[in-house]
């Protein structure tokens, strides 16, 4: 069945239109008219997050996990519905895009489970004593308990995983906070879809329409009175750093600053150690184009540079890696913005004094190929714009004149989402000695492996350190996430008749 978008948002459970439109740009096919969200929406839609909060947000981890599920089975069952939509709009191919629907499906179902084991709430109990000299403790009790309604921002590049009933919305649910989601103007309609089938689980499991509203489209006014809005407690956002950074300043310039989780993009460096570059370095330059073009480089964690120390195996590795890029395919990029975004790193890392052009193709509206460029570790080193991500499929190969500088570009470095090592036995000493400088650098490190592909688990760390996101203390992927959406409150000398159930005996 074909999904015809109805163009309305959802506002505390009623679909809304207004008399402001706005026409989406669809990577093939008809493009559709889509009402576009106002602060009065926002400011409807948020009230009624309150609203809810009052009653969601003292649901049973039973409750919360049943809706999470529901959430899920409803998406699956929009499943082709939603693969063509997103396709049309966004010209990834529905491989991707079914792959990516099991991930949301998949986290949902994580989180339901993770918040039923309870783990997560921390709980902590110091027993009262009366009679301890000099003076007697109280009985002390501890939880994590939901802080309120939440803001969150969908995602251009992952369409369903990042978006509507992403990791942001889910954790948010699941910690007990209602959410208000900011679509995404590229896929509005996969928004839609998305955001029907999380209307269809709220009224399933009867609870307040308010849970989960979605306001699409918009001026930069309607993103501004959401992230400002008194009633907003925290902000879930993936995007850019301008973007991320202008709604981080938002957050802190309010007269109640909030936490703003800005997840902003990064390099993710690759160090290729010197026994692996001598003995792999055709088989990693092979791995790394196929990593670097993966969506068309449209990945957070597309891992945009690889230091190596100059010599035959450089050169082996330069070679390999440009073979490797040079059959690469072009493919559609997200949006015309993100692809003359692509053509403007481009031209910056070019025109870079000192950089060195190894592939050049082509990148005509929204159709990108890979770029290839190297240069030397003294260049690196004294241009920090060689270091800003070019959201792509655009590679540097850093030549660093020996371990030392190797190390001296490693610290040299922003924060980062993931670093990588490759490395064999013998480079273990050499590996030790970087360990402590990409342990300050990065949230996930990883070992002769490439960064694009983020598993869903307990274990995940999808942060790090500013640029790369704007709390290094927290991630977007993974169980951990949900810890963002709560906060810890201690019970003194409380009568167990008014504790929260978790925290009774």
């Amino acid at each position: 069945m074909t999904f015809e978008p109805h163009g309305k948002n959802l506002i505390a459970g009623e679909w809304t239109s207004g008399d402001e439109r706005f026409t989406n740009a669809p990577a093939s096919g008809q493009a559709h008219n889509f009402t576009a969200g106002t602060p009065e929406m926002v400011n409807d839609a948020v009230e009624a997050a309150e609203e809810a909060f009052w009653s969601y947000g003292y649901t049973s981890r039973q409750v919360r996990a049943d809706f999470l599920k529901c959430i899920a089975d409803e998406i699956e069952a929009r499943g082709e519905q939603i693969t063509q939509i997103g396709t049309h709009e966004t010209g990834l191919p529905a491989g991707r895009l079914e792959g990516e629907r099991g991930r949301t499906t998949g986290q949902l179902r994580l989180f339901a489970d993770h918040i039923l084991k309870g783990d997560y709430l921390d709980l902590r109990h110091d027993e009262a004593l009366p009679d301890r000299q000099p003076l007697p403790r109280p009985d002390l009790r501890m939880m994590q308990r939901p802080i309120g309604p939440v803001a969150v921002f969908g995602a251009s590049n992952f369409p369903l995983a990042f978006s509507t009933a992403g990791g942001d919305t889910a954790s948010a649910l699941a910690a007990g906070c209602p959410v208000v989601v900011k679509g995404h103007p590229a896929h509005p309609g996969t928004g839609e879809i998305v955001a029907e089938a999380i209307h269809a689980a709220i009224k399933k499991c009867d609870l307040h329409p308010g849970v989960f509203s979605i306001v699409q489209g918009g001026s930069h006014k309607v993103g501004e009175t959401l992230v400002t809005h008194p009633l907003i407690k925290a902000v879930g956002f993936t995007g850019s750093l301008a973007g991320g950074r202008a709604l981080y300043d938002l957050c802190a310039a309010r007269p109640e600053p909030i936490p703003f989780f800005g997840e902003l993009g990064s390099i993710n460096p690759m160090f290729i150690l010197d026994h692996a570059a001598t003995e792999r370095a055709e088989e990693i330059a092979k791995g790394w184009a196929g990593s670097l073009t993966m969506g068309a480089g449209q990945f957070c964690t597309n891992p945009g540079i690889s230091i190596v120390v100059d010599g035959p195996a450089a050169d082996q590795f330069v070679a390999a890696a440009k073979e490797a890029l040079g059959g690469a395919d072009a493919q559609t990029m997200l949006t015309d913005g993100i692809a003359n975004a692509y053509r403007k790193g481009r031209d910056r890392v070019a025109g870079t004094q000192g950089v060195r052009e190894l592939l050049t193709t082509s990148c005509d509206l929204r159709n990108a190929t890979p770029y290839l460029y190297e240069t030397d570790g003294a260049t690196w080193l004294a241009n920090k714009e060689l270091g800003e991500e070019v959201f792509g499929p655009l590679g540097i190969v850093i030549r660093a004149a020996d371990d030392a500088e190797m190390l001296a570009i490693a610290k040299n470095l922003e924060g980062q989402l993931t670093c990588t090592l490759h490395l064999d036995d013998a480079d273990q000493a050499q590996a030790a000695r970087l360990m402590p400088v990409l342990e300050r650098k990065a949230g996930r490190l990883l070992a002769n492996g490439f960064p694009t592909g983020v598993e869903v688990c307990d274990s995940m760390v999808h942060g790090g350190p500013y640029p790369a996101s704007t709390n290094f203390g927290a991630t977007s992927v993974g169980t951990l996430a949900v810890r963002r959406f709560l906060r810890p409150v201690c019970y003194q000398n409380m009568p167990e008749a008014v504790l929260p159930e978790d925290l009774k005996a």
